[in-house]
């Protein structure tokens, strides 16, 4: 166990390295100057050296970039001149002092993202911290729906195979997955949100907090979930059913199930304590991944429904060039997509004991 965790931790320092690597040159090479767009429009050339040197954007590219791996470290190295951009800022790194030797103090902090071009010097990690929550609850919600109908449907559709019923429910998972979630986001959106409003209740936009009537205080809206869940939850609940009514029907089929019935257990507990478990695996690979992705997946649904998460700060970043929320956006979705797949290996060595940790 200790030798399998070992060996993901280093894949997954590996892979991230990479993530960091990729975004930091993709964005470094874009057109246009980061100190220009961070002093707007009245900018003099005093102004923009005094930025490009507080902020490193006077260095080489790969001294930059190595900046840039500093102060995502935990553990990083900090010079002891006010006038270098390494300088252990208290405004700047959150930090605990370990030792200093000559002009070079070492410290653990936790990892620095930068400041918004666009927000006045606001930090990216409290860009982040404000919006994240609001997406993973749209994300868990939208996961959640996926998982209980599409487990249930692929059920019915495979314990009804070639009936009407599985036909259509086959007929349907096939047009979720192939209808766009900004398409879907527009459609529900107007029917729902516009031409079924007085029946439905919902609105064409909103956010999880919203001011109330009186514009005093910031109340929970749990009905301008509903809508975005639904339609962030489609595709992912077309590719449940599907897996979930092939994987069963291929268990059906094992000699397990047949020696289960031949012992004189009910259909319903053959399915329910032989069956569902195993057909589990495929569906759990396929609910992973979409989840992690949902993160960056659910950029179009909530800036449709004007959704305050990370999705809709991502556009408004890319809008603005605002380069430190988008990487620091980025690199936030690659570590939730590492951690769910390390999570996911452990429930596989669950569902199936014949999967071992190693």
């Amino acid at each position: 166990m200790i030798r399998y965790f070992v060996n993901k931790l280093f894949y997954a320092f590996i892979t991230l390295l990479g993530v960091v690597t990729v975004i930091f040159f993709l964005f470094t090479i874009l057109p246009g100057d980061p100190a220009k767009m961070m002093l707007g429009q009245n900018q003099s050339d005093d102004q923009v050296k005094a930025v490009k040197k507080k902020y490193g954007f006077d260095k080489p590219i790969g001294t930059q970039f190595l900046y840039y791996l500093n102060d995502l470290s935990p553990v990083s190295f900090h010079s002891n001149n006010t006038e270098d951009y390494t300088f252990l800022s208290t405004n700047k790194y959150n930090a605990a002092r370990l030792f200093t030797i000559g002009n070079t103090t070492t410290v653990v902090k936790t990892p620095y993202l930068r400041e918004s071009f666009t927000k006045q010097g606001k930090k990216v990690t409290d860009v982040i911290g404000e919006t994240i929550p609001n997406t993973f609850v749209l994300a868990v919600s939208a996961i959640a729906i996926a998982i209980i109908l599409g487990i249930i449907l692929g059920i019915i559709s495979a314990l009804y195979r070639d009936t009407w019923i599985d036909k259509t429910i086959q007929v349907l998972s096939t047009f979720g997955m192939s209808v766009p979630s900004f398409f879907s986001a527009i459609l529900f959106a107007w029917l729902f949100g516009f031409v079924l409003h007085k029946y439905t209740n919902l609105e064409m936009t909103g956010s999880l907090y919203e001011l109330d009537d009186f514009g005093e205080k910031m109340t929970i809206k749990w009905k301008n979930l509903i809508l975005p869940a639904i339609v962030l939850g489609i595709r992912p609940l077309a590719v449940v059913i599907q897996l979930m009514r092939n994987s069963l029907l291929d268990v059906m089929s094992q000699d397990y199930i047949r020696t289960a019935r031949a012992k004189g257990l009910s259909e319903f507990k053959v399915i329910k304590n032989h069956a569902v478990k195993n057909a589990l695996n495929p569906v759990v690979t396929a609910i992973s991944g979409w989840f992690a992705s949902m993160l960056a997946g659910a950029v179009f649904v909530e800036y449709i429904f004007g959704w305050n998460g990370l999705g809709k700060e991502i556009v408004n970043a890319l809008n603005t060039l605002d380069l430190p929320v988008i990487m620091g956006s980025v690199l936030i979705i690659a570590i939730v997509f590492i951690t769910i797949n390390i999570l996911v290996d452990i429930i596989y060595a669950w569902l199936d004991p014949r999967v071992k940790l190693s």
